[in-house]
């Protein structure tokens, strides 16, 4: 089935909804979506069904590469495929090659799916619904909206769901893992977690229910406002971002990305047109965030609550953002209102075009948030001001930035330019030296041979080479010293993997094996090996070369350690050991 896909589906035509290809010749080129560049080094091969960023290594097939931009498991590009080939895949059952989602991912996956249809049911077809689906219709939610979020009702019944499931056929120990039942005390039985409230599904980026979020129907002292499922084997809040399948599209026309607190802000944007839109699950900005929205977009409007709490929140996110090169604006929401106070208040349109459609940029924000509370008839509050504002420039602006923002404090502060600038020279000097790396005090460490460093890396990558394209090259590889004939920890890896695929496989298949690699850099490492220039015809003396440009690679290594040793037992006076250690440092020099 994963060959009929592949051969069923062109690799141009797929990496090209991602990223504009140009022929050139045999190949297409463009801008690698893997990391930031100017001039195309990203190339794609029609003949050989397979990619190749010769600036930054990424590469691969169809599989990996949508594997890798979606940030999905094999199984997700697999059924994406098909779907796209018209080919049906049971993403339920594992694939015949490569990394699968465990069976109890999948079946807690199942378990919220049933329960969210379940849910979604109660709400828009039951009488038991009706209170709440009137509630979200006065709340301005369409039956279009409710459909869009997948909105259900969990019953108040303290049993109903946990029942259900387990007449479904799924286990205790599933109900427990999933967090959709709770274990009574007396452990004689279970209770639903979510009892008379309004549910939130939230996805993963393929879009299946991997948690919920309960909201109260009537306000109630004992019980808190929203209630959230725990964490699980499927559901990590610093992971996950809300409506990423259903943003995806929106955001790479936009190339931007509306970043909001939590879920409902989300909603209440998508009521405004706001398409492009995701939340945090109710964390602060995590690093495994920002490496997900990297995949989809350079540049992010923050909108955050107009509380205390929310400006903080902003703040925070937009420099970890800036650090890591985004183009950062903030949204500011009027007093304290979120944006569904203002899409009630000042109606869908005001906040497209007033609130998300003029954000502020980086530092002018940031040079919001520091006049914040400060009172600048005050001399300490007008001095921590500038020092704020100027630490955040000082490294992080362009020269047009710096002068802009200094003649803005100048304004603001009544201070002349010249002593504004002086002092941000001053900070300026003081980033720069706690950047600049402190000076060796050991002694410099030998300088590498990069004609040593290249010759032993091509000798393995062409050895590497023949063994992915021919299983009895793996024969001769077993005989070198110790059973391993490479070098390097990233030969030595891939090495053991082509060992464990050939006991399964027997064929060569190289498709198939990058299929197999989780790791990135890996699968970068077996593209290059597939672009190097391989000798079918002289396969042997080929392989004969690279064992042994690498076994004197290995003699040399042992001799430089030996000669090493030899000193240090000199230096304590262990002449017979150093005498020993000089005679085995003659005898393999003779080997060479």
């Amino acid at each position: 089935m994963i060959e009929q896909i592949r051969s069923s589906t062109d690799i141009v035509d797929v990496v090209g909804e991602y990223v504009q290809l140009t022929k050139r010749g045999r190949n297409w080129f463009g801008l690698c979506p893997f990391h930031g560049e100017s001039t195309p080094s990203f190339s794609v091969t029609s003949d050989k069904q397979i990619f190749h960023c010769f600036g930054c290594g990424a590469g691969g097939n169809v599989i990996t590469f949508l594997m890798d931009i979606e940030n999905i498991t094999f199984q997700d590009a697999l059924a994406r495929l098909g779907s796209r080939a018209g080919i049906d895949v049971d993403v339920s059952v594992p694939s015949d090659s490569g990394p699968a989602p465990t069976k109890t991912d999948h079946q807690l996956i199942l378990m919220h799916e049933f329960a969210a249809d379940m849910y979604h049911h109660i709400l828009m077809n039951t009488e038991e619904g009706q209170e709440a689906l009137d509630y979200l219709e006065n709340r301005g939610f369409t039956k279009e909206m409710i459909e869009k979020y997948r909105i259900g009702w969990a019953l108040p019944e303290w049993n109903y769901m946990a029942t259900a499931l387990q007449r479904k056929g799924f286990s205790e120990e599933e109900l427990v893992s999933s967090g959709l039942g709770i274990q009574r005390e007396q452990k004689n039985g279970f209770f639903d977690r979510f009892r008379g409230r309004i549910m939130f599904p939230i996805t993963n980026e393929s879009g299946k229910v991997i948690a919920f979020s309960g909201r109260i129907l009537v306000k109630s002292k004992e019980e808190a406002k929203y209630l959230n499922s725990p964490e699980s084997p499927i559901f990590q809040k610093s992971q996950v971002l809300y409506n990423v399948h259903l943003a995806r599209n929106a955001i790479r026309k936009n190339r931007k990305i509306v970043l909001f607190e939590g879920f409902m802000d989300v909603i209440a944007a998508g009521k405004a047109g706001v398409d492009n839109a995701l939340a945090t699950m109710g964390t602060s900005l995590t690093p495994q965030h920002i490496k997900a929205m990297k995949r989809f977009a350079q540049e992010i409007v923050l909108c955050f609550d107009g509380d205390d709490a929310g400006w903080e929140a902003a703040k925070r996110a937009a420099i970890a953002l800036n650090e890591e090169n985004f183009k950062v604006e903030v949204a500011v929401l009027p007093g304290k209102m979120d944006p569904d106070d203002f899409v009630r208040e000042h109606g869908k349109e005001a906040f497209k075009e007033q609130i998300i459609g003029k954000p502020h940029a980086f530092i002018a924000f940031a040079m919001m948030h520091a006049r914040r509370h400060k009172n600048f008839q005050y001399e300490n509050d007008l001095l921590q001001y500038i020092q704020e504002v100027l630490q955040l420039l000082a490294g992080r602006s362009s020269p047009i930035e710096r002068d802009l923002y200094i003649k803005q404090l100048s304004n603001e502060t009544g201070l002349s330019e010249e002593a504004i600038l002086q002092q941000y020279r001053k900070l300026e000097n003081k980033t720069i030296e706690r950047s600049r790396p402190s000076a060796p005090v050991q002694e410099k460490a030998p300088k590498r041979d990069p004609k040593r460093v290249t010759s032993l890396h091509r000798a393995e990558r062409l050895l590497f080479s023949h063994a992915l394209a021919n299983p009895r090259t793996m024969e001769k590889l077993a005989a070198a010293e110790d059973g391993m004939p490479f070098v390097s920890e990233e030969f030595k890896a891939l090495y053991v993997q082509l060992l464990g695929f050939y006991e399964e496989w027997e064929k060569a298949d190289f498709h198939k094996f990058l299929e197999t690699l989780r790791d990135p850099e890996l699968r970068k490492l077996v593209m290059e090996t597939a672009l190097s220039e391989r000798d079918p015809e002289h396969a042997e003396e080929e392989i004969a070369d690279c064992l042994a440009h690498l076994q004197k690679h290995r003699i040399e290594q042992q001799i430089k350690l030996k000669i090493q040793q030899s000193k240090e037992a000199e230096k304590q006076h262990d002449l017979k050991r150093a005498l020993v250690l000089a005679q085995e440092v003659i005898a393999l020099k003779k080997s060479l």
